[in-house]
């Protein structure tokens, strides 16, 4: 006989089970995006303390906690956006399943989780980079975009404070300039990362009434536009290996190739005939690469 629990906000009155239960949740708090944001503060704080300990755990499990919480805040906030659109029309709360208190309270619950943990895990300054995180996010990002096609840039900011509150959870000084240039680097690789990512759903973005790239440049000046970030983005990479940050001189060769790589794959969006193809296929490679790039930095300490 299986377990199911019955919550009253629920839109269609169903009891879900434990197992339904769970993926709803990993849903509402987009847990790839989540896991991402944890693994760069958890990068951040291995590179200063350079060793696996119950600290870190702590904080990654705060950063998780208030990833997904804000996450699912997002979706509450753009429950009606995410109704008007193909990609997101079957998440939680536009589908029915979840009813918008219920998933309120249970961003709020996430939110309180995570900062319970990073009280524990961290200190001071990193607690207060995290709430800047969720706020900026959540408070102006999440408005921003309904007004302007250009928002991922100071968007991006998001993206660069996670490596920063592992680097300060683990004892490092906040405007240590290689931790600035991690934060930096990740900043870069976050505006083609979601360029790509609207670019390849330009109509359903338009759709639901979102300013859009598409409206404002041609195809040709974006996808030079989306490459020059790209590029910038393995530049700032290279910059890393000049501060001293990986001592391993074979690590360093790795980021180089790494970088060279990414360049030479995305190189195909200027000359590629088929856009969807080609942005789709790039936002695939500009994934890969950061996830590489954290686990060369990784491998670099616990090798250490």
């Amino acid at each position: 006989m299986s377990t199911a629990i019955s919550v009253k906000p629920i839109a269609n009155s169903q009891a879900y089970s434990w197992k339904e239960w769970a993926i709803l949740l990993l849903a509402l708090g987009k847990i790839r995006i989540s896991l991402l944001v944890t693994l760069s503060a958890a990068t951040g704080y291995l590179l200063v303390a350079e060793e696996v300990t119950i600290q870190m755990l702590v904080s990654a499990a705060g950063v998780l906690l208030l990833a997904c919480g804000s996450c699912a805040l997002n979706q509450y906030q753009e429950r009606r956006f995410d109704a008007l659109m193909e990609r997101t029309k079957n998440r939680p709360l536009p589908s029915g399943k979840l009813h918008p208190d219920t998933a309120l309270l249970i961003s709020i619950g996430f939110i309180f989780s995570g900062f319970c943990f990073l009280s524990c895990g961290t200190n001071l300054v990193a607690w207060g980079l995290s709430l800047f995180a969720a706020v900026w996010y959540n408070g102006f990002y999440t408005y921003l975009k309904r007004k302007t096609a250009f928002a991922v840039i100071p968007g991006a900011v998001i993206g660069g404070v996670p490596p920063l509150i592992g680097w300060v959870a683990g004892g490092g000084h906040p405007l240590d300039p290689k931790i600035l240039a991690i934060s930096f680097f990740i900043f870069m690789w976050q505006v083609p990362h979601f360029w790509l990512l609207l670019l390849n759903f330009a109509k359903d973005y338009e759709r639901a009434g979102f300013p859009s790239l598409t409206r404002i440049f041609a195809s040709a000046q974006l996808s030079r536009m989306t490459f020059l970030w790209i590029f910038g983005t393995a530049a700032s990479c290279m910059v890393i290996t000049l501060l001293g940050i990986v001592k391993s001189y074979a690590i360093n060769g790795g980021l180089f190739a790494a970088g060279f790589w990414l360049v030479w794959k995305t190189s195909r969006i200027l000359t590629a005939q088929s856009e969807e193809f080609s942005f789709r296929f790039n936002f695939r490679i500009i994934n890969i690469y950061v996830l590489l790039v954290m686990f060369l930095f990784a491998v670099d300490r616990l090798i250490d």
